[in-house]
């Protein structure tokens, strides 16, 4: 099976899905490749919830879980967004893609080669332009985000999120302990400092009666909660649970595709097209 300028995003959170939204509004047909367990906090602007849920609806666009080409073929046909579980990405060459794009943003190659398609890219540090990919794009927030590089590498990770409202590392939450985090609030409430945000216990619970037992992550500072883990998923000592948007005003940033997800997808798209010209490829 083969379609003509697929592109194989590998990957489904909420910046590859910024990535996805781009590609798929100028024409490409598109496929996500995801782990079976997605990770993803910003849930409601992942396409990644479409493997729990079967079928997931980030704005303008829907992804449905594919299971066989046949379905991938019929989800194109619907205009929507075919993901399949093949973190090995092992479709790759089924698929005879034209573009691969890693963004998976995992801070580091998982497997990503130069010669999975004409053309590869890489979002942010880990890959190198010339060598296992052809491109990378900058993901660091700053003058140089989105930047496409053709000749070395993305800025290295530095473990501190990007600055929003005066705010960086004290916007995201970490799980204190090993166990399985429920959230005892939804994302778009608003918490003050201090408030419980989530629980982790040593055992899965029963989602439907909450538990009451465990140890509490509570919020880092005063504000929008952006992102929380699926309730039952499971953590070790450090995992990134939360995040908090200190920007009060901002509820409807929650439920859309972010400022920087945008942006690289803006990038994401200009390189596909960067790269089709320079081979003389026309766009069917």
């Amino acid at each position: 099976m083969k379609q003509h300028n697929c592109i194989i995003v590998r990957g489904g959170g909420d910046l590859a899905t910024g990535v996805i939204q781009a590609l798929w509004r100028a024409g490409f047909p598109v496929v996500s490749l995801e782990v079976a367990a997605p990770s993803a906090i910003r849930r409601q602007v992942a396409l990644s919830e479409a493997v729990y849920d079967g079928r997931c609806t980030v704005e303008d666009m829907t992804a449905v879980r594919c299971h066989t080409y046949e379905d991938v073929q019929q989800t194109w046909e619907k205009n929507q967004i075919p993901l399949m579980i093949d973190p090995e990405g092992k479709a790759i060459a089924d698929l005879k893609p034209a573009v691969v794009v890693d963004a998976i943003l995992a801070k580091k190659n998982l497997g990503t080669t130069r010669d999975m398609a004409p053309c590869v890219i890489g979002l942010g540090p880990g890959f190198t332009a010339g060598c296992d990919v052809d491109y990378v794009i900058e993901t660091k927030r700053g003058h140089n985000l989105g930047r496409i590089i053709t000749d070395g590498t993305a800025a290295a990770n530095t473990g501190i999120p990007g600055i929003i409202a005066g705010y960086g590392k004290e916007r995201v939450m970490h799980s204190p302990a090993a166990g399985y985090v429920y959230g005892l609030v939804r994302i778009g409430d608003m918490v003050e400092q201090g408030d419980p945000v989530a629980i982790i216990t040593g055992t899965p619970q029963d989602t439907v009666s909450i538990c009451t037992e465990g140890m509490l992550i509570r919020a880092s500072l005063t504000g929008l909660v952006r992102g929380l883990i699926r309730d039952g998923y499971p953590v070790t000592p450090g995992f990134k649970t939360a995040d908090i948007d200190p920007r009060k005003e901002e509820l409807k940033n929650c439920f859309t595709i972010s400022d920087k997800a945008r942006c690289l997808g803006g990038a994401v798209l200009t390189a596909v097209l960067m790269d089709q010209k320079k081979k003389g490829v026309q766009k069917r």
